[in-house]
């Protein structure tokens, strides 16, 4: 049976190669009113926007080398909201001095069938979680603030179990190639979070996708 026809189009818009800039880092229960309230001192939004998202992350296994990673989330607050599904490339190489990791970034919006999209395309369910937390920004900058928790039946968001007794800190910049600068900005405002949280260049292929 064929999958139902799925609708794409670009978050951003246009064809421009976009990178991410991600420093991350982690806070203990305990500590994360402290580091909102930091937060809420330092960003454009007093109040953060708030999530709880479905995340799974699909592979393709090629016949040699690392599979081909797709990511496909939706809001689980606001169903009727469409899809994205997000493509993250390798971490640069690269100037060593660089001071966040830095990576190429493909998002776009999708319509609901795009799980059965995916499996009619070969690519094969991985894993599944559920994020729920705060996002604040200040100009280009955003900071996520997000618990996570595996799902423990396939399909069933309301069956999940807590990965951790904190959370996960995730500063970034979606800009265009070259522009390096912006990981200065990001040193700065990094270093106002501590002791609160170090947020740390850390690259995504020492952890498990």
């Amino acid at each position: 049976m064929e999958a139902p026809p799925v609708t794409v189009m670009p978050v951003t818009g246009g064809s421009i190669n976009m990178m991410e800039y991600l420093l991350q880092g982690s806070v203990l229960d305990q500590a994360l009113e402290s580091l909102l309230h930091r937060l809420r001192g330092l960003c454009d939004n007093m109040e953060p926007e708030t999530f709880i998202d479905h995340e799974l992350v699909y592979l393709l296994k090629g016949q040699q080398g690392n599979p081909f990673i797709l990511r496909a989330r939706h809001s689980l607050s606001h169903p009727a909201v469409p899809w994205h599904l997000r493509y993250l490339g390798q971490p640069e190489a690269g100037d060593k001095s660089r001071h966040a990791l830095v990576r190429n970034c493909l998002d776009v919006s999708a319509s609901h069938s795009l799980p059965d999209f995916l499996n009619e395309m070969g690519f094969r369910l991985d894993h599944e979680f559920v994020a729920n937390g705060h996002i604040f920004r200040r100009g280009a900058l955003k900071v996520v603030v997000s618990k996570l928790s595996r799902v423990l039946v396939p399909g069933n968001t309301e069956n999940t179990e807590r990965l951790s007794l904190s959370y996960l800190v995730e500063l970034s910049v979606l800009a265009p190639a070259g522009q390096d600068t912006v990981s200065d900005d990001m040193r700065s405002f990094a270093e106002q979070l501590k002791p609160l949280v170090h947020l740390e260049k850390i690259d995504p292929s020492k952890q498990r996708h």
